[in-house]
């Protein structure tokens, strides 16, 4: 039997799901069959509209080895599961002879706990176990979705939080689940074979195909647990998210919270004794922390290094306390145990990290105004356990809209640990970087306009000049705007000052209700504007007439006295590099391309992406930034930007009033 070309079954894929062939979703389809076959590595842009997801998934199915994709957003991951992979198995069924199996997994404090469910949550209060269901009113929100989980758990087959429709507040999940460290593991647990999360893997280790995120992939590489399956081909979308989410799971934290909680849930499973130590390093870590200001610890005071040893040193007694000793008269004693467990365990984790010191690591202090203080520490740099854990024993595609900064891959390569393009070397992964392009005719659809009379903005600086310039543009776009800012004080102030100039035109302000309210309003509305910062940069897919500008108040550079930021700019520089291009502009780079990327999402779309930095214009670093944009029609003259906004608005009413 002949096997079926990649042309064919990508035909049949696309026509299945009712798309359009694209010159850019065959060029990348061939690429990452190349990279499978050739067991190398591939970096691919592929712009809004290329149909990227069929782009990796044809080849990969047609290959027949096991394959992980993970990617950075819920809404992605039920595409693929609910929509693409489905259509997709059926369309290539009869050219491969065969239905090749997928699934979905995720963190287990995605999965709805049944031992928590029927069992009760151990609590930190002084009467030890309580049942939630019966301690909610009835009558609260809380004790309201607490009921609706608890019908739901006899209906649903999955025990999946995103399959809970309409979902319910953090707090009350948490009552109905576990982290891995909280579990007591299926042969130990009573529900042990009913468990949604163990289900999960299990079909996961069955299938073809694993759908997971970014933070799972991640806590595979890091942990040195397998939580995924043996796989021969990884392929990351939404790749320029990854290197973000990695550094997340990497972080550690502590807080006085926190480490009182440890205290309060092992308290009762210990000896006196040491439960005393554990206590007293905690009241000892949270005087320090009442001193704490923000900013980085380039050396540890002494006084934190004190109290970070008692700290490791009691939770270490603590550790070993739980795991020798056994109180029968504790009411579900093995979930309360485990419980403990996790806690103190992360508690000295954090504290034996920050007390040995590493060189990679960067240590800081962060004050919130409602949780008060936190001690965190990150990796100064995840490209090295990158390029070890992922690039070494698999094929990797890393796909994104976004992934070509300044001209060329390299930037975002060297943040996955690969040397330049087309360095060879024993140790170095072979990649490749292959922009596809975009079925959009960018310098058609869309005007990118700096506002280059604008002075410059002066950090935390009033910016009445700005905020006159963004207000004439809304009107000339007759509403129609979605406002990205770089701190949520500018949106806030910017919505709060357009509202009383123009009542006309509604400004919705991201806080005042979920994402995804916000942005189905915005869509709803041609005149609604919708304000907000960084999760607007890279959520919103709103195609058509309801938004037509999309602003950026500044070049959203990390904040100078950003800790890990600054820390890794500085690396970069002692190592003889440009910290400020390797590190703040490429940040900038890549978020600006993202915001961009929200103005034309069909071929129908037309806008203006306006940017009141003049910096753009008149830095040496503006070129840089620009030749990370899509190449649309460019600038600066503001007449020129009012007439044009001006026309598009009477087209988009003329089309809805025909």
């Amino acid at each position: 039997m002949t096997k079926p070309s990649l042309p064919d079954l990508l035909h049949a894929a696309v026509s299945a799901v009712g798309g359009t062939e694209r010159p850019g979703q065959v060029a990348m389809a061939e690429a990452v069959a190349e990279a499978i076959d050739d067991n190398s590595h591939l970096l691919v842009q592929a712009g809004t509209g290329t149909g990227k997801s069929l782009g990796y998934l044809v080849p990969a199915l047609a290959q027949g080895e096991r394959v992980v994709v993970a990617t950075a957003t819920l809404a992605l991951q039920r595409q693929l599961v609910e929509r693409d992979l489905p259509r997709t198995v059926d369309a290539l069924h009869p050219q491969l002879r065969r239905r090749p199996q997928f699934a979905m997994l995720k963190g287990r404090s995605n999965y709805l706990c049944l031992h928590r469910l029927h069992e009760g949550v151990p609590q930190d209060e002084e009467d030890g176990l309580f049942d939630p269901f019966e301690a909610a009113a009835p009558t609260s929100k809380l004790g309201q979705d607490l009921l609706r989980l608890r019908d739901w758990s006899d209906e649903t087959e999955t025990g999946d939080r995103d399959d809970l429709t309409p979902g319910v507040s953090d707090k009350a999940w948490a009552q109905v689940s576990v982290s891995s460290r909280e579990c007591l593991g299926a042969s130990k647990c009573a529900y042990g074979a009913e468990c949604f999360a163990e289900a999960a893997r299990e079909r996961a280790k069955l299938a073809d195909v694993v759908v997971t995120n970014h933070a799972l992939l991640a806590i595979d590489a890091i942990e040195g647990a397998p939580v995924l399956p043996q796989h021969e081909v990884l392929i990351v979308d939404e790749a320029h998210e990854l290197v973000s989410r990695v550094t997340g799971v990497a972080t550690g934290e502590l807080t006085p919270g926190q480490v009182n909680r440890a205290v309060r849930r092992s308290a009762k499973l210990v000896d006196e004794k040491v439960a005393d130590q554990l206590q007293t390093a905690a009241e000892g870590f949270e005087r320090v922390m009442e001193l704490a200001l923000p900013g980085r610890l380039e050396t540890i005071p002494e006084d934190l290094a004190y109290a970070l040893m008692a700290l490791r040193d009691a939770a270490r007694a603590v550790i070993t306390a739980l795991g020798s000793t056994r109180d029968r008269a504790v009411q579900d004693e093995d979930a309360v145990r485990k419980q403990a467990m996790a806690s103190v365990e992360t508690v000295h984790g954090v504290a034996e990290r920050i007390t040995q010191g590493s060189e990679w690591d960067v240590v800081w202090y962060e004050r919130h105004d409602r949780f008060g203080a936190s001690l965190r520490v990150a990796p100064l740099s995840v490209s090295g356990l990158l390029r070890e854990k992922l690039f070494t024993e698999r094929s990797v595609v890393l796909a994104s809209a976004t992934l070509k900064l300044g001209g060329d891959f390299n930037g975002v390569g060297a943040s996955l640990g690969l040397a330049p393009e087309g360095t060879t070397g024993d140790d170095m992964p072979v990649w490749k970087g292959l922009d596809v392009g975009s079925p959009f005719d960018y310098p058609k659809q869309g005007i990118l306009y700096v506002a280059k009379h604008l002075s410059r903005p002066a950090r935390d600086g009033e910016r009445g000049d700005m905020l006159d310039e963004l207000a004439e543009l809304m009107e000339a776009a007759g509403g129609r705007t979605l406002g990205l800012f770089s701190s949520m004080r500018a949106a806030q102030q910017a919505a709060e000052e357009l509202r009383s100039r123009n009542p006309e035109l509604p400004i919705l302000l991201q806080g005042e209700d979920t994402l995804g309210e916000l942005i189905k309003n915005f869509a709803a509305d041609p005149k609604t504007c919708l304000f907000g910062t960084l999760s607007l940069w890279q959520g919103v897919d709103v195609p058509g007439a309801s938004c037509q500008l999309v602003v950026m108040d500044k070049i959203p550079f990390p904040r100078p006295d950003d800790p890990l930021m600054s820390a890794r700019q500085k690396a970069v520089e002692e190592a003889g590099g440009n910290g400020f291009m390797a590190v703040a502009a490429t940040h900038a780079a890549l978020l600006m391309a993202q915001g961009a990327g929200r103005l034309v999402r069909a071929t129908g779309d037309r806008g203006v992406v306006a940017v009141l930095d003049p910096r753009l214009a008149t830095a040496r670093y503006g070129s840089y930034l620009k030749a990370s944009l899509p190449d649309f029609w460019y600038t600066t003259d503001r007449n020129q930007v009012r007439k044009s906004l001006a026309a598009i608005d009477a087209a988009s009413k003329a089309a809805v009033s025909d």
